[in-house]
């Protein structure tokens, strides 16, 4: 990634694992001490659970993994980077990738993945409304990736799964399906396949940034329509609808 970016500009990696708060810290540590600020933090690492779609068939350390990424990472970066950001006394941008799949409502079939997101989502709000409060010169703002499917890391994030966090069960997790076996299925399915480009999406999430936007998202309206209907039906005391590919 450096490789690819360093022919626009100064472009300098450090190797971070967001799980751990020192790892983080020390990364922020090196910013601060290299560039003298932090204008832009995207907290952006997302891993799935690998352990299945049925809530009961998770394992401790499936929730444990999906955590220590998606809510703890999130956290870590806010830990690390938001004192500082403030302490200068210069603006800058909190964003938090949460994920329609959970952060707008859940989706059944990956419950554990969902509910990260949604806390995701929450937190961001209360935090949004909290340096508001600080004075406004740090704001945040969460970041819905959308507009199709996305070929990210999070498809080979199981790779980097720590052995501490395994599976400690007998049978070994179900392998994990490639993002072209995803695509395959929903096509089977009548389902649409249009791809996002990354690239693009990218851009549309800084310009999101510049404008001034809490909520960064394509779909906002179809988003709402959803929304509704779940308003409509908690107001009842109904379950509410859960989200759809």
């Amino acid at each position: 990634t450096v490789a690819e970016l360093s022919g626009r500009g100064q472009v300098r990696g450090v190797r971070t694992d967001v799980s751990d708060f020192d790892s983080v810290d020390a990364l922020a540590a090196s910013v601060y001490d290299v560039e003298g600020a932090c204008h832009l933090l995207f907290n952006n690492a997302g891993v799935t659970s690998g352990g299945g779609g049925k809530p009961w068939e998770q394992e401790s350390n499936d929730w444990r993994w999906c955590y220590s990424v998606n809510v703890f990472g999130v956290a870590h970066g806010v830990l690390a980077f938001v004192p500082r950001m403030l302490e200068s006394g210069e603006p800058g941008v909190v964003v938090n990738t949460s994920s329609q799949d959970g952060g707008i409502a859940p989706v059944p079939y990956a419950s554990v993945y969902a509910s990260s997101k949604a806390s995701v989502s929450c937190f961001t709000e209360a935090l949004a409304h909290q340096l508001a409060a600080a004075g406004g010169t740090v704001r945040a703002a969460v970041f819905y990736p959308s507009g199709g499917l996305l070929e990210t890391g999070l498809w080979t994030a199981q790779r980097n799964r720590p052995s501490a966090l395994a599976r400690t069960r007998e049978r070994a997790p179900a392998p994990g399906t490639t993002f072209e076996e995803f695509k395959q299925q929903l096509a089977a399915a009548g389902m649409p396949t249009d791809t996002v480009d990354l690239t693009e999406l990218g851009r549309f999430a800084l310009q999101g940034v510049k404008d001034g936007r809490f909520v960064i998202s394509h779909g906002l309206e179809e988003a709402a329509d959803l929304l509704h209907a779940r308003a409509d039906a908690i107001a009842k005391g109904d379950l509410p609808p859960a989200a759809r590919l």
